[in-house]
């Protein structure tokens, strides 16, 4: 299968107006945007692979088609009718002014993917922390982008969604306080 939807599709697209914050904050778009990711589809076919009403779900494409997060990328006639097949304005779509959605608290990523975890299945995760500086934190999470975007491009294929999730967070977690001079001076190797 192909690792490009059938409509041509930059990069990325900014969502950093509140009307586009708040598109993105309902799962339903999400969705959508998710499924028009592999190829351009009709409400009709959206509404089919959602289990939705074709009306509620045209409501959702407008918002998203009205804040810019899709687009027509082609149209057929059916019986003296345009049909309209939805994509995508970017693979990716970056939150705010930067590459992150670094400040927002509109949606916790990590709640969405616990709602979306099938019951009973197995999730492949980690955890680590790490006292690095801010400059530090930005850099590492560029580079999770990236893995995020390569995800994107995978070949489509077998039977299941599989979802990415990815978040750099401050915690409360305690630091050691720095060393003395004093305690190099009384420091002995071990034997």
């Amino acid at each position: 299968m192909s690792t490009v939807p059938d409509y041509v599709l930059p990069d990325s697209v900014s969502a950093n107006t509140p009307e586009q914050l708040k598109a993105l904050a309902n799962p339903i778009r999400i969705r959508i945007l998710d499924l028009v990711l592999e190829r351009a589809a009709t409400v009709s076919e959206l509404a089919a692979a959602l289990g939705r009403p074709k009306s509620s779900v045209a409501h959702h494409v407008e918002t998203l088609l009205n804040t810019g997060l899709v687009q027509v990328v082609r149209t057929r006639r059916v019986r003296a009718i345009d049909e309209r097949f939805y994509g995508r304005t970017g693979r990716t779509i970056i939150y705010g002014t930067g590459t992150t959605p670094k400040g927002t608290t509109g949606q916790n990523f990590l709640v969405e993917a616990a709602k979306e975890l099938r019951p009973g299945a197995d999730i492949d995760s980690t955890i680590r922390h790490a006292r690095i500086a801010e400059d530090q934190a930005d850099e590492f999470f560029q580079r999770v982008v990236e893995l995020a975007e390569d995800f994107t491009r995978l070949p489509r294929s077998g039977d299941t969604v599989v979802g990415f999730v990815a978040a750099l967070f401050p915690t409360d977690y305690p630091t050691l306080p720095p060393k003395s001079d004093q305690d190099h001076d009384h420091e002995k190797p071990q034997t």
